[in-house]
């Protein structure tokens, strides 16, 4: 089963050679203990059904792709996004694998993070001898600014004490007494990538600003503060970057992964590169008012901004779609007293002129989508804008206030009224979602191809076509790029989904002689 050099061939269409096809009917015969197929496709079928839903939404103990990842990758990110900043996660080293190739596989780039490669003698007498190597280890070897610690479920299970652990490293002359080693508490056993980012963000603020207040004044330095939360679209890094100097708003994007994320191929590796410094972090408490640009993520956050450093934390919503980028322009407008300039403007106009272009295709459309509370709220929002019919919204880790709040922006619509929320359910819910109440599209990351593939599997009539936007997406190129923030984002978005409803509907009409009557050349 040798590859032929003047013909070498990826898996697909090699895998479809005979010998490998002989082998793998080998294996399945000899090895698998398969069901018949009738046996397979009966099951199928009942698992498509509402019966099969109903015993599928009754289920407790077992979670089927929840739409979700685990804290410490949330802080892995948070992590990147601070100048010359090592993401050092206490615990295995397994799991620090997991968290930099879900992130390679997204970015399409090399993520440093290292770990202590905690192991079965640290799980029973606790892994401060891990810690102490692994700072030392870390500094010497990477020589960061600043090692940002985070916790894996090992550690956390045993009750490892990061504050403890890294006075004693200190003392132990590891490392330096005043070496910045930020730390936050992440077990993966509890909340979501989200809360990661959440905590170790406000493990930062807390390590350069806490027992820093005593000279600090809310408005000294002019400035506004942005704080993204778990964003992995890179150009909504860049969006709000040129918003706010076409504003002219001096401000401080607070952890900006863009430039570590997306670096250039011209020779020079770059193991950090961008993001927010030191001096921008201990200044922060100084701005006029910290703006949490994904606000259902950031609860501690909020709350660290609030309490200690007595900024407003001004209430907004996620600036996604033409009405809540309206929103948060006006709310920085207001807050610094600069006019919304003319470019900005013209881009509003634009927007409003595609919207007016595409709403016809988008009218009616049934699309049910997945993904992170501020994200799907916002994708939500802009549907209702285009006069799209949102069906099932499906957010895991979101809580029964977020599902309040998007059912009442739902019943302020007439588009949104036969919208169901759903809360604490994964992919499979999901799945039988998409069978029973079926929409014209999905909306969320990759795994929902799957998803697709199942429907596509019951008959051609049934396929549901999946429309990525969302984290992660693995089996796309360069969408990590792009952006669904701001004015730019709701074109990208628009042009992305009102293109996925014509190119179905070429799918769909491309018979020729039969279906292909409908002004084809006029959409």
């Amino acid at each position: 089963m040798s590859q032929e050099v003047e013909n070498i061939q990826p898996s697909y269409p090699l895998f479809r050679n005979d010998e490998y096809k002989e082998s793998l009917a080998n294996k399945r015969e000899a090895y698998e203990e398969r069901h018949p197929q009738e046996k397979i496709d009966e099951v199928f079928q009942w698992t498509t059904t509402k019966e099969y839903q109903e015993v599928n939404f009754n289920r407790e103990a077992l979670t089927v792709n929840p739409a979700k990842a685990c804290q410490p990758l949330g802080a892995v990110l948070c992590a990147l996004g601070f100048e010359k900043t090592m993401p050092y996660v206490h615990g295995s080293q397994g799991c620090v694998a997991y968290f930099r190739t879900y992130f390679n596989r997204h970015f399409k780039e090399p993520v440093a993070c290292v770990s202590d490669s905690m192991t079965e003698d640290a799980a029973v007498f606790g892994g401060q001898k891990n810690m102490m190597a692994g700072l030392e280890n870390a500094k010497a070897l990477y020589k960061p600014d600043i090692i940002a610690v985070s916790t894996t479920c090992m550690a956390e299970v045993i009750g490892d004490d990061l504050n403890a652990f890294i006075n004693n490293a200190k003392k132990a002359g590891h490392v330096e007494q005043d070496f910045p080693t930020p730390y936050a508490h992440t077990p993966s056993f509890v909340g979501s990538h989200t809360t990661g980012w959440d905590n170790m963000f406000e493990g930062m603020l807390r390590y350069f600003t806490l027992n820093h207040m005593d000279d600090k004044k809310v408005g000294s330095n002019g400035k506004i503060n942005l704080v993204p939360g778990f964003e992995t679209y890179l150009g909504n890094f860049r969006v709000m970057h040129r918003m706010m100097k076409e504003m002219g708003v001096d401000y401080t994007l607070m952890s900006d992964p863009s430039e570590v994320l997306d670096t250039p191929a011209d020779g020079t590796f770059r193991m950090y590169a961008g993001g927010t410094t030191q001096a921008e972090v201990k200044d922060s408490p100084n701005a006029i008012d910290t703006l949490l640009l994904q606000p259902w993520q950031l609860e501690k956050t909020k709350k660290f901004v609030q309490n200690i450093w007595h900024q407003p934390a001004t209430a907004i919503n996620i600036p996604m779609g033409l009405e809540w980028t309206d929103e948060f322009l006006m709310k920085i407008s207001e807050l610094t007293g600069k006019p919304i300039p003319a470019s900005l403007e013209l881009e509003r106009g634009r927007l409003v002129d595609m919207m007016t272009d595409s709403h016809t295709w988008m009218h009616g459309k049934k699309f049910s989508l997945y993904g992170d509370a501020d994200f799907v709220m916002g994708m939500t929002k802009f549907l209702l804008e285009m006069g799209a019919e949102p069906a099932d919204v499906l957010c895991n880790h979101a809580n029964k206030r977020w599902a309040k709040a998007m059912d009442k922006m739902l019943k302020d619509s007439p588009y949104g009224q036969k919208t169901v929320v759903h809360t604490g359910k994964d992919l499979w819910h999901f799945r039988s979602l998409v069978f029973t109440n079926k929409p014209d599209f999905m909306i969320g990351n990759s795994y929902g191809k799957f998803i697709q593939r199942d429907t596509f599997y019951k008959g051609e009539e049934f396929e549901v076509p999946l429309i990525r936007i969302g984290f992660p997406i693995f089996d796309r190129h360069h969408l990590h790029r792009m952006t669904t923030l701001g004015y730019e984002g709701a074109i990208y978005m628009l042009t992305t989904l009102v293109n996925a409803v014509l190119e179905q509907l070429d799918k769909e009409t491309k018979g020729m002689g039969t279906t292909d009557y409908n002004y084809d050349l006029i959409r």
